[in-house]
């Protein structure tokens, strides 16, 4: 429907003297919204004769798209892989908290856990849009259990699971629902898996590869069954070998189906990946980097033991390794950290380093046409940002839900 003062006389809000991440560059123009959504000017302009109701002067910030983290295991306490009573109100905790780090969208993700954890966690998740209670919700992503043994990670060894005959039957009883699910990361050696994953594709379920000791062609098989991202890059499969690349060689992959484009997270912490690794990923696909937290129920909280799912993890500064050894399980950075350290490690511009946590997401779950974007008619989930990329203020749907400023928000 045409914008029409007829239509709506909802304010229009004209947010002036800001940098604007738009096309892939930041503009200096004004970001006007209506109603929730991005406005274009010149319909205004021209079609309606309207004008804003309310300026407000950015002073020189950045607007860039919301935060969107695909892979966020908890943080302040909360462990999305527990079956708690208060399970509902830890994840609103979570939701409203991440506020402040830019997340306007995430998908909380549970690692390897008992089939009883899955039937009673999956049906209080629910798909919701965000707002002042805090980020909207996506759906979940369920990293495991079908993932390798020898990859395992963090994840606890007796929940493993492999497929069956059957095998998609075999995940339906596992999980017990698909209804708010939106990412599933499994191995793609196993055998059956190609059948999972072409059921998951068809149910618009995005698949990952991860926790995984696949060879190239068994990750390249993978894709052209419907998979599309990888989990943790680097972490939890095998490294890199000049002769079979396994997993990692998806991003320079001639075999990728036309028109396909295979998206990779990373922990950009410091700590998970390498600066030089992070690099050698950039540089050989920038257009799939995807940014990840990868956050345990550590974040937010002082060092010491906390939980991820099933295990005791510990946390000793920005380490955080299951309790008792040295295997990494997760991470306590926030997403406005791992923007930060991205673009310094890696030397790349202002906007790819926020792209990384916006458009490319949402471009992973192909919502582009609403988050992850400040095109006209997208979402107005947006943040305000100083030139070193810190937050300054969060927005959903064209309202202020964290300012730097406010205490207790």
């Amino acid at each position: 429907m045409p914008s029409n003062k007829s239509v709506s006389d909802a304010p229009i809000v004209q947010f002036t003297n800001c940098r604007i991440l738009r096309s892939h560059q930041l503009q200096r123009e004004d970001l006007w919204v209506r109603e929730g959504k991005i406005l274009n000017p010149e319909k205004l302009f021209f079609d309606e004769k309207g004008s804003a109701d309310i300026q407000l002067d950015c002073k020189d910030s950045i607007i860039a798209p919301g935060f969107i983290d695909v892979q966020i295991n908890g943080g302040f306490g909360v462990d999305f892989s527990l079956a708690t009573d208060d399970f509902k109100s830890g994840l609103d905790l979570v939701s409203q908290k991440i506020l402040s780090h830019g997340v306007t969208s995430f998908c909380p993700t549970l690692v390897t856990s008992p089939p009883s954890v899955y039937h009673q966690v999956l049906p209080q998740i629910s798909i919701r849009n965000g707002g002042a209670h805090g980020a909207g919700i996506l759906g979940a992503h369920l990293e495991g259990p079908f993932i390798s043994k020898e990859k395992k990670g963090a994840h606890p060894e007796h929940c493993l699971r492999s497929f069956e005959a059957g095998a998609f039957q075999d995940l339906l009883a596992t999980y017990g629902s698909l209804d708010c699910v939106r990412i599933v990361t499994l191995a793609p050696e196993m055998k059956r898996s190609g059948e999972v994953i072409r059921e998951l594709t068809k149910q618009g379920i995005c698949v990952s590869l991860g926790h995984s000791v696949a060879n190239l062609s068994q990750a390249e098989e993978a894709v052209q069954h419907g998979a599309t991202f990888i989990t943790h890059l680097f972490n939890a499969m095998l490294p890199f070998h000049h002769r079979d690349p396994g997993i990692v060689g998806l991003l320079t992959s001639d075999k990728i189906p036309a028109g396909r484009r295979v998206f990779y997270g990373m922990i950009s912490d410091g700590i998970h990946t390498n600066p030089a690794a992070l690099r050698i990923a950039h540089r050989a696909h920038p257009k799939g980097l995807v940014l990840v937290t990868d956050a345990i129920a550590g974040m937010g909280l002082a060092p010491g033991r906390h939980t991820l799912g099933q295990q005791v993890v510990e946390i000793d500064g920005l380490n955080t390794y299951i309790a008792g050894t040295k295997t990494l399980s997760g991470s306590v950075a926030t997403m406005d950290t791992c923007v930060r350290h991205f673009q310094e490690a890696t030397g790349c511009s202002v906007e790819t380093a926020l792209e990384a946590a916006s458009l490319h997401p949402a471009q992973l779950l192909g919502i582009e046409h609403k988050k992850g974007t400040l095109n006209y008619d997208a979402d107005a989930d947006f943040l305000m940002l100083n030139d070193g990329l810190y937050v300054q203020a969060t927005y959903i749907a064209g309202e202020e839900v964290w300012r730097q400023d406010t205490l207790g928000m």
